[in-house]
């Protein structure tokens, strides 16, 4: 259901119907600890290019949201001179 990159493979599902389609539903994850380099925000910073730029993977900016304990991972970026961390791997 879910791609191997995605922060969500792997996680037990539990099927439902909404609106009359079929549908799953998640459990919370726990995050693990995480430990990263401080890094202060730039005025259009984006989490993606970050990725790209620390790990040449677009797709693992959850990561950092993750060591940020963010839902909304663009909000991390949305205050240009906030401190984000930003996960060695």
């Amino acid at each position: 259901m879910f791609l191997k990159s995605s922060r969500y493979y792997g996680l037990p599902t539990h099927p439902l119907r909404v609106d009359g389609r079929d549908a799953a539903l998640l459990n919370w994850r726990r995050l693990p600890a995480t430990t990263g380099d401080a890094t202060l925000v730039r005025p259009h910073d984006q989490l993606d290019a970050t990725a790209e730029q620390r790990y040449a993977d677009a797709t693992r900016y959850w990561h950092i949201a993750d060591a940020n304990s963010a839902l909304q991972a663009h909000e991390l970026t949305e205050v240009p001179g906030s401190e984000i961390r930003i996960p060695k791997a």
